[in-house]
């Protein structure tokens, strides 16, 4: 049930289908410890999913590593450690992350990333549980849960000859993929719900802003929204945050869309005149009567009707196009009770 897969990663936030889709596998996959690849944008909380993967048997530590920052001539040694005088500066023995992980779950961040050298080496502990530090002519064992996530295609990545194929199906045994904010708009409200209690007591948005943020395309994702919360509760003392409080991209989204619409508009010749080219429908198929004048109130219906359609849903745009101010849209759209 949903209820209990939110038990299970009370972290992430939204019930779209693609989300609950995701909370049933962390569930599935949370059960065993097979090996999971995450996959998604950056920004899209694929770290978060592996912990809600690990919280649900929290045995042993959870150690993330960052497999993009694995560069550099002592990389071997921040996977493997190593031992006292390996090499110049190594005054002491050092606990790599991969003992470190002894027991638990290895979050390998950005697997992609990892140089092919050390993608051979990383192969061999996931098949034996052994590995030797650096310096070292002792072998230790480390046993753990291994999560694996890339905002990169493994697929091609392994057919150019950057990543190796045997690590790739040794890594994907089982696959979570993450949608984009922009496929799943409808956790935009929970998550700013979400984000405003993180940071915020008493900030609330005005419904022009929850309208921007819903539109907006997020190509920095979940993290780009809460960076936006984070930046409105910042430079605004509340309660209301307004339009003016936005940051510069989306500002710039939202003047670029409504351009467009009005540019659109008028290369038209009108709303009224795209209205015009519309066909009435029969009498059978509506509550109109059968003649071809409208009474006035079905007329004005129909217009807002067509302006919303227009604009896809911009009441901001929809209102200005009507020559109406904002609050009468409103008031129109509740009193024909229209779904939009």
């Amino acid at each position: 049930m949903i209820a209990d897969v939110r038990e299970v990663a009370p972290m992430i936030v939204g019930q779209s289908p693609r989300t609950r889709q995701v909370l049933r596998h962390i569930d599935k996959v949370a059960q065993g410890r097979w090996p999971v690849l995450v996959l998604g944008e950056t920004g899209t909380g694929k770290e978060m999913v592996a912990r809600s993967i690990h919280q649900a048997n929290p045995d042993g530590p959870f150690v993330t590593i960052d497999c993009s920052s694995l560069v550099g001539p002592l990389m071997e040694s921040e996977l493997f450690g190593h031992a006292r005088g390996a090499f110049t500066g190594a005054v002491g023995a050092k606990l790599g992350l991969i003992e470190m992980a002894n027991g638990g779950t290895a979050f390998l961040d950005e697997v992609g990333e990892l140089p092919l050298d050390l993608q051979a080496k990383l192969l061999r502990v996931l098949q034996e549980k052994e590995f030797r530090p650096v310096g070292s002519l002792t072998t230790r064992r480390s046993d753990f849960r291994i999560i694996a996530a890339t905002n990169r295609d493994l697929a091609k990545e392994v057919e150019r000859g950057a990543f190796r194929r045997d690590l790739y199906y040794r890594l994907n045994v089982v696959t979570l993929r993450l949608a984009p904010l922009r496929e799943r708009k409808e956790d935009i409200p929970a998550l700013i719900e979400n984000f405003l209690a993180r940071y915020s007591r008493h900030h609330k948005l005005t419904q022009d802003v929850m309208d921007a943020l819903v539109a907006y395309d997020w190509p920095g994702n979940v993290r780009e929204l809460e960076n936006c919360i984070q930046q409105m509760v910042a430079i605004n003392s509340g309660p209301l945050l307004h339009v003016g409080d936005l940051p510069s991209s989306i500002q710039n989204f939202l003047l670029a869309r409504k351009s467009q619409a009005m540019s659109v508009a008028v290369g038209a010749g009108s709303l009224a005149a795209v209205a015009r080219l519309m066909p009435i429908p029969p009498a059978s198929e509506t509550s109109a009567a059968p003649h071809p004048i409208l009474p006035l109130m079905e007329m004005e219906r129909r217009a807002i009707v067509h302006a919303l359609e227009f604009t896809k849903g911009d009441r901001g745009i929809a209102a200005s196009l009507l020559g109406i101010g904002r609050t009468t849209l409103y008031r129109k759209i509740k009193e024909y009770q229209l779904a939009c």
